[in-house]
């Protein structure tokens, strides 16, 4: 099954930075949720994607969305990038099994062992409102992020 935008978005439950387990469903009626696939912690153009969001966290986590970032990294390297990149959102590890959640949605390469760049708004019913595939050198504008969740909140 494809994710698209209109269908259900495939529930996930991983560790974060910090070994807590987080689950998309967590925020089911809460929260809307960018769900943000990258394909390597401490790479050029992931670092840069994710030191935007943590430059202007605010537009992408706040009351009403929570930011998600999921590589196929191990939980003590995300720690290690959050840390040392000053990130106050949630990293989570789709290592094992090994990119089961970026196949989930499409994004992840078997034959490469991670995941595309991947992003996904996910509304407050759990429905794909917006989504973006790039290949993994291909960098991602977050002003159409930004855009979607206004879009998303009107």
């Amino acid at each position: 099954m494809t994710v698209e935008v209109g269908s259900q978005a495939p529930d996930f439950t991983l560790k974060n930075q910090d070994g807590q387990e987080i689950s998309l469903r967590d925020f089911r009626g809460q929260k809307a949720v960018l769900v943000v696939f990258y394909p390597f912690a401490f790479s050029g153009i992931c670092t840069g994607e994710l030191c935007s969001v943590r430059d202007d966290l605010s537009a992408f986590q706040n009351d009403q969305v929570q930011i998600l970032a999921i590589s196929c990294d191990t939980t003590w390297s995300l720690k290690v990038f959050a840390q040392q990149e000053g990130y106050e959102f949630p990293l989570l590890s789709d290592f094992w099994p090994h990119g089961a959640v970026g196949e989930s949605y499409g994004v992840f390469s078997s034959d490469l062992g991670f995941s595309f760049r991947g992003t996904f708004l996910v509304d407050k019913d759990g429905i794909v409102q917006f989504l973006e595939r790039n290949g993994p050198g291909d960098a991602r504008d977050q002003q159409g992020w930004r855009d979607q969740l206004e879009k998303l909140a009107a």
